[in-house]
């Protein structure tokens, strides 16, 4: 069943899944049209399931289950991740990696890495301490406001800040 993500309580699960590229208006319409119709049928043993999504920075997909009634299922995850691998095959991006680092430029532009060039990264001065960082652990629609947005010191990224 879909709601629209701001009807969806606070303590509803969530998926982060980032982009390493902004999709154009014609793929977002399209990824909008496929996850709602997904949400509409999204459900864990027959039963239907309050779920939503959000598209954040043009790049971000994340996905939400209302699991107070009912748990979200391993069966029902896996249609989720069946759809958002349709999506990285028609449009030739990469959503599933969780190897990648997504941080804000100023301006408020997002740059998605790959961990492996963090390091360079920081050493151009792209990414400093207080670069705002996407918090890949967030888990409920709540830490979206509380949480998922950090300063890098105060991240693992913190590392490579040390003298």
């Amino acid at each position: 069943m879909y709601l629209e993500f701001d009807q969806m309580p606070a303590q509803a699960r969530i998926w982060v899944y980032q982009s390493e590229r902004k999709f154009t208006a014609t793929e977002k319409a399209w990824i909008e049209d496929r996850l709602r119709q997904f949400c509409v049928n999204w459900n864990t043993h027959g039963a239907m399931m309050p779920t939503s999504f959000t598209i954040k920075f043009d790049q971000v997909i994340i996905l939400s289950v209302d699991e107070s009634q009912l748990g979200a299922s391993g069966c029902s995850i896996d249609s989720s991740v069946r759809t958002l691998r349709e999506i990285e095959q028609k449009l030739g991006v990469n959503l599933l990696d969780q190897g990648k680092v997504g941080f804000l430029e100023e301006g408020d532009s997002l740059i998605v890495n790959s961990v492996f060039k963090v390091k360079e990264s920081v050493q151009n001065g792209i990414l400093n301490q207080d670069t705002l960082v996407l918090n890949p652990m967030v888990r409920e629609k709540k830490d979206l406001k509380d949480n998922w947005l950090m300063s890098a010191k105060d991240t693992w990224l913190n590392k490579y800040f040390r003298n």
